[in-house]
């Protein structure tokens, strides 16, 4: 979690606030997703996080996706930006959030995956065949919207 949204919660407690986060859904050669098992709620998600005061989303996109999965993005490409009810979220520790997600696709890379420890059980890339059930509920309609634009 971001130093900002720490410092809020310290004021706010587990009220809600406006969060806009940057995530990167990076793709491999073969179309797979990569996802990775949330150490939070235990569901499956793509990198991301909270964009930090003064911070440009795209170097947050890139950093979140760095700190969660040791990958290096070389391009992003925006994917879309999401909000509304569907992103409104209760984590399991009580702090409730309204999410404005700012989406990155991302098909170069390097490094090797390796997952935070803090944050992160697992890094798994899936085939659309083989996308698991328990998807996060603030990230289920981008990742669907994903799934649909390869469907085509």
């Amino acid at each position: 979690m971001s130093d900002y949204i720490m410092d809020l919660r310290k004021i706010v407690g587990h009220r809600p606030l406006l969060q806009v986060g940057a995530s990167v859904i990076v793709e491999d050669e073969d179309n797979r997703i990569l996802l990775q098992l949330r150490r939070d709620n235990h569901c499956w998600g793509y990198p991301g996080g909270s964009v930090e005061l003064d911070e440009e989303v795209e170097n947050a996109a890139k950093r979140e996706l760095f700190e969660e999965t040791g990958l290096i993005a070389h391009d992003l490409e925006l994917f879309g930006v999401f909000s509304g009810k569907d992103l409104h979220y209760i984590y399991p520790n009580g702090d409730e959030v309204s999410n404005i997600d700012i989406v990155f696709l991302c098909k170069h890379y390097s490094g090797t995956l390796t997952p935070q420890k803090d944050e992160v059980d697992d890094l798994q890339f899936f085939s659309i065949e083989t996308i698991p059930d328990n998807i996060s509920p603030p990230v289920k309609k981008q990742i669907q919207l994903w799934i649909d634009m390869h469907q085509k």
